[in-house]
């Protein structure tokens, strides 16, 4: 017969054991999640490339835990990736990048907001914060258009499939409907699809007012702080790498601002193959505007130019038109003054005849 005293010693030196093993492993948890993330992450030389970005960023400042979570902070699901990253890594076909996909895309938007309030709050207003419904079940464009993969080049830069498994059906009569209900919530056009986290950048910092010889404006220049990421080659471009600006209006080439952040911009809101002005989606300036850029009228991230013409014109100009009651939006076809190609004969239409007229 068993030793009932011996049973008890042996359960009790196990529980020992196991607690001291699950100690062990929760400290060790810890201290990795806590750690430097050269000596950690960066230990990984697939990781090291995007650690080398982010310490270089203005993002520098947050850990990568915030971002990408912790080896368990998602469950199982954490688990599953990172022992896909294991055998990957030992099958030799190693990652090139780390990645978040669409789903940790979209739970970025909240992360974003909880330091960028105010831009968040004004993305909100404008309409790149559409989501998707608001782009594929749109009736009016449907009809006149038929949803296909190359809508996704802007309105879904990270949605993870063929357009067939997002809107249904893919014609022109519909009814149309949002094949899964998370798509339903999900924005079109997050925060990382012009904004990448590892974009090398300062930490903002207040000025040494007790210098008189130091500004703010005297800070090191930095990189544009937005960019395009590409759904085809899965890559965020810089507003500076961008391809520049070349568009026709008739046969002579439009002069475009140097401002890069235009390039982003014109990723969308671009010409069709001709290059030639209002193809398409294209809103490039012209007329009296031309050579301006598009951040001169439209506020970053809520696009608002309501305000704008009061930046450069008085309430009421010297020829006595008050621009700010005059019809300038581009979305009236039957505007007489579209503020994107708007000339100087639009409001003056004796004005070169009188000019020219002989003494």
């Amino acid at each position: 017969m068993k030793n009932p005293k011996r049973i008890r010693k042996r359960f009790f030196i196990s529980l020992l054991v196991l607690i001291t093993i699950l100690v062990f492993l929760q400290t060790g948890y810890i201290i990795w999640n806590t750690a430097d993330p050269s000596k950690t992450c960066a230990s990984c030389h697939e990781i090291r490339p995007s650690y080398d970005k982010w310490a270089s960023s203005a993002h520098r400042a947050s850990d990568c835990k915030t971002c990408h979570g912790t080896a368990l902070s998602k469950g199982m699901r954490s688990i599953k990736d990172i022992s896909g990253r294991i055998l990957r890594h030992f099958s030799h076909d190693s990652l090139t990048e780390v990645r978040l996909n669409e789903k940790q895309v979209g739970k970025m938007v909240d992360l974003c907001a909880e330091c960028h309030q105010n831009e968040f709050s004004k993305w909100l207003t404008g309409g790149h914060s559409m989501r998707f419904t608001d782009v594929f079940l749109n009736q009016s464009q449907n009809k006149k258009v038929l949803p296909d993969q190359q809508c996704l080049h802007c309105h879904g830069m990270f949605y993870e499939g063929p357009v067939d498994e997002l809107v249904s059906p893919v014609d022109t009569t519909g009814p149309w409907h949002i094949v899964s209900s998370m798509h339903e919530v999900r924005y079109a056009m997050p925060c990382l699809a012009c904004h990448s986290i590892h974009t090398p950048g300062l930490t903002r910092i207040s000025p040494d007012y007790a210098n008189p010889e130091q500004k703010a404006y005297n800070l090191p220049a930095t990189y544009p702080k937005a960019g395009f990421y590409d759904n085809i080659t899965k890559r965020y471009f810089r507003a500076d790498e961008l391809s520049p600006v070349h568009t026709l209006q008739e046969d002579t080439t439009l002069l475009v601002s140097e401002d890069p952040l235009m390039r982003i911009c014109f990723q969308c809101h671009t010409p069709d193959a001709s290059h030639h002005a209002r193809t398409v989606d294209d809103h490039l300036p012209a007329g009296v505007h031309e050579g301006l850029s598009c951040t001169a009228c439209h506020q970053t991230h809520a696009n608002d130019a309501m305000k704008s013409c009061r930046l450069c014109h008085p309430a009421i100009s010297n020829c006595g038109l008050d621009v700010e009651k005059m019809n300038t939006t581009f979305a009236d076809p039957g505007s007489p003054n579209d503020i994107h190609k708007v000339s100087c004969m639009d409001c003056h239409p004796g004005f070169i005849r009188k000019q020219n007229k002989p003494d």
